[in-house]
């Protein structure tokens, strides 16, 4: 099926799923955390700071119901004061959730930025005229004090109304958690779940169409499940990625023809399919990838190839660069929890 369908329902227990097909084939799936998981990214919480961790450079912070974050922007913090933090990336049940003192309110056409004033507009957006049509928008909006806006590439697709009520709505928000930092440690704003952020994420452009729990109509189970054996390529070779308690493992194969120039290709393939089998099993931390045999003048291709497959990826990736055996190191935010077989229906 042609176009971008976005796939939403409950999966029972309160938990939302949403499935994001582009051309008939499956590019992104989220689904709500069990509870048990922990802080999820995004998350504001009234925390208190517990005390420092010598050797980490930062704090421990209580976030309430025996719940635990940590904190690296901790010069100035007296222990047992009282902050506003925010879930940056998920930490496994073991550990305690990152958080920081930067808050970001989320939505689909801007963001409200406490502490960092200014009306922006995202720079992907090179259109002069839509530029100035948001910039008239961003501007009739009251702002908290000391807060400032980014408009999101988003917005560009969004009538002024919506917008507008939108930004106000964030705004009013920010209003009301920044004002609330006294009492005990406490959750302030929950993180969204898989229904609110498909369609704060998937709004640039805009779904075709939105189907309510077609799952298994377009097939959106099966797809994620061939996502976790080898997936083949064009050329004829395979990529496979897999998760181990230190990093994520990714091997790409040329398949049964092994010249320099079948690897090359191979590897060009598999690094562009790379970022969507990640964001299928929310997969982040060290990333390391083990590519077919090519000759070694052609890593600045590799390279430049490896970049525009990440910018065309949301989630924060950095490419660290080359081990002496070869391989590419990266880094790749934290910003969801691995979805489990276990997870889906």
């Amino acid at each position: 099926m042609k176009g971008r369908v976005a796939i939403v329902g409950d999966l029972g227990q309160g938990r939302m799923a949403a499935a994001l097909m582009v051309d008939g084939v499956l590019q992104d799936l989220l689904i709500d955390s069990p509870e048990e998981t922990g802080p999820q990214p995004g998350a504001i919480y009234r925390a208190k700071v517990d005390r420092p961790v010598k050797g980490l450079g930062g704090m421990f912070v209580q976030l309430g119901q025996g719940v635990t974050g940590f904190l690296r922007e901790s010069k100035g913090l007296a222990p047992g004061s009282t902050h506003l933090v925010q879930v940056v990336t998920h930490a496994d049940g073991r550990k305690a959730a990152p958080v920081t003192l930067r808050l970001l309110f989320k939505g689909r056409a801007g963001l409200i930025t406490p502490g960092r004033e200014g009306r922006n507009i995202s720079r992907s957006l090179q259109d002069e005229g839509v530029r100035d049509r948001l910039a008239e928008i961003a501007h009739s909006i009251e702002l908290p004090p000391g807060c400032g806006m980014i408009l999101r590439s988003a917005a560009a697709h969004l009538e002024a109304s919506e917008i507008r009520d939108e930004l106000e709505d964030l705004a009013a928000l920010a209003q009301s958690v920044l004002q609330d930092t006294d009492g005990p440690p406490a959750l302030l704003v929950d993180a969204p779940d898989a229904a609110a952020l498909a369609w704060r994420e998937w709004s640039d452009p805009p779904p075709d169409q939105i189907e309510e729990g077609a799952f298994d109509r377009f097939g959106v189970w099966e797809a994620w499940a061939a996502a976790k054996a080898p997936v083949p390529l064009p050329s004829g070779g395979s990529v496979v990625v897999e998760p181990t308690t230190a990093l994520v493992a990714i091997d790409i194969n040329s398949g049964g023809d092994t010249s320099p120039a079948a690897g090359l290709k191979a590897t060009f393939e598999g690094i562009r399919e790379m970022p969507r089998l990640l964001r299928l099993r929310g997969l982040g931390g060290q990333i390391v990838i083990d590519p077919a045999p090519f000759p070694k003048k052609d890593r600045p291709r590799i390279e430049t190839a490896l970049q525009q497959a990440l910018r065309r990826c949301p989630v924060e990736t950095t490419l660290v660069g080359w081990t002496p055996l070869g391989h590419i190191e990266l880094t790749r935010k934290r910003e969801r929890v691995p979805i489990l077989p276990k997870d889906l229906p």
